[in-house]
């Protein structure tokens, strides 16, 4: 394995392990700032469940945009590496 491989490799583990802390964290966080709403305002589930959920929803849609922008990219160098190998039409490859 070269170095270029190994540090797409590590750089991956790093990746993901950020989107697990960032899909955990953020909806605790912001069902805890709900929940300080709620006390605070005596609607006690109301705050904490749509904060919660709005966190759940937006994270997973960042996720989602984010991965299609990357297979997107990963499409065009591979698109790119393939034309590069093709011999031009009418020579033998």
């Amino acid at each position: 394995m070269d170095v270029g491989e190994r540090r797409d490799l590590y750089n991956g583990f790093g990746e993901g392990l950020q989107r697990a802390v960032e899909f955990a964290v953020t909806p605790v966080l912001f069902g805890l700032a709900g929940y300080g709403l709620d006390r605070w305002l005596g609607t006690l589930p109301l705050f904490t469940i749509l904060l919660a959920l709005f966190a759940v929803i937006g994270t997973f849609l960042r996720m989602w945009i984010h991965y299609d922008a990357e297979m997107r990219h990963q499409e065009q160098v591979l698109g790119e590496r393939r034309g590069a190998r093709r011999a031009p039409v009418g020579e033998a490859p």
